[in-house]
């Protein structure tokens, strides 16, 4: 399924790349980057942390590409990591990865299941990986979006 495709059932919206928006999110992934390696928070805090900048990573993909998620419609954190391989150019095996843990943290936000430590370090390894690959994505096919 194509961006369009998805814009076309009402998953995404359409909108102009704005330069500001996107260095503002990429920031914040950065500050939830470094809030995930707090000792001081919960696994779920850091967890949270972690599955936010994937999150944010998902939104600067589809921003840079001229689309915006429609809120309004269910599932739509599923939507945000399966654009991915299109928004990002990610490895759609990665992007299964990344449904596996948006379907723990559901699990965590909506029935309180605990986080282990190895799902937390699973989580923080493939957010900075995946904000690794954004900037250079960034930088490679948007850079006046970054400057």
């Amino acid at each position: 399924m194509t961006l369009e495709n998805l814009f076309a059932i009402q998953k995404l919206q359409k909108l102009t790349p704005d330069g500001a928006a996107i260095r503002k999110l990429l920031a914040a992934a950065k500050r939830n980057l470094q809030d995930a390696q707090l000792p001081e928070l919960s696994a779920e805090n850091r967890f949270d942390a972690s599955y936010k900048v994937i999150m944010q990573c998902a939104m600067i993909g589809l921003q840079a590409n001229g689309y915006r998620l429609s809120t309004s419609q269910p599932g739509h954190h599923q939507t945000a990591i399966q654009t991915l391989p299109k928004s990002l150019g990610i490895d759609p095996s990665t992007m299964i990865v990344l449904d596996a843990l948006r379907k723990r943290r559901n699990l965590n936000d909506y029935d309180g299941d605990p986080v282990p430590e190895a799902l937390l370090a699973a989580c923080f390894a493939h957010a900075e990986k995946l904000l690794t690959h954004t900037a250079s994505w960034l930088s490679l096919h948007h850079r006046h979006l970054t400057d």
